[in-house]
């Protein structure tokens, strides 16, 4: 019997992001869920589309929203391996997502190093799930871009 849960589907999140390591792509995978299914799973394209917005979390979005035949992500919850960017946190209050739930922080680039709330007032944040599996792809994927 599969258990449904932030671990269960942050290693879903995590597939998403060795998917983006192959691709050479920063390693961040995202997957939201409604229910206790998945309706959409994304990594960063940005390299390979040759566009900055390609984040995992944009990607999410789009596909989820088109799965669900509108814009808003309302009783959805976004599971991402990396904290979103201040870009991707503003995509999400506009999605108005009921769930953030996060593995590893970003400590340069992460949304709540702004020190205002960017997501939406009912978005509901967890983070820190499998908190080192998502950190040791970022860390390995950038260890190995440095030498």
């Amino acid at each position: 019997m599969i258990i449904f849960n932030d671990e269960y589907f942050m290693r879903e999140a995590l597939k998403e992001a060795e998917k983006a390591l192959k691709l050479g792509e920063v390693p961040v995978g995202a997957v939201i869920v409604s229910g206790d299914k998945i309706i959409a799973r994304a990594h960063n394209l940005t390299e390979q589309l040759k566009d900055a917005t390609a984040h995992a979390e944009m990607q999410a979005f789009t596909a989820a929203s088109e799965y669900l035949g509108g814009k808003f992500l309302v009783d959805c919850s976004l599971y991402v391996t990396l904290e979103p960017c201040v870009m991707c946190a503003g995509a999400a209050y506009w999605t108005r997502i009921s769930r953030l739930v996060y593995g590893a922080e970003d400590p340069k680039r992460g949304y709540s190093l702004t020190k205002t709330h960017l997501l939406h007032p009912k978005t509901l944040v967890f983070k820190g799930i499998l908190q080192d599996e998502c950190a040791s792809i970022l860390k390995s994927f950038f260890d190995q871009k440095r030498t």
